[in-house]
């Protein structure tokens, strides 16, 4: 099954700078191996925002929140999930 996730991240505003910078390399590294493992294919920045569109591929609903609420800063995260159907005029 595909999913379509918009995360928005919401750090507070007193973390300090050492904290942000270990939990984003944990999260870079937690994602590139998902990316790498064929279950995030996509990942697009929304410019001028800390926020992303993503693609993931999971099997069930279940496998999809485990990787969501596996992510670093899934604490920080405003999240919005939607399931991806085929559409029919899609010739892929």
């Amino acid at each position: 099954m595909l999913f379509l996730v918009r995360m928005d991240v919401n750090l507070t505003v007193d973390m300090a700078v050492e904290e942000a910078a270990a939990i984003k390399a944990v999260e870079k590294a937690y994602s590139q191996d998902l990316q790498q493992k064929g279950k995030w294919p996509h990942i697009c920045r929304v410019g001028g925002e800390y926020s992303n569109y993503s693609v993931f591929e999971a099997e069930c609903n279940d496998e999809m929140h485990q990787m969501l609420s596996g992510l670093p800063l899934f604490p920080y995260m405003d999240i919005s999930v939607t399931p991806r159907a085929k559409h029919p005029s899609d010739i892929n």
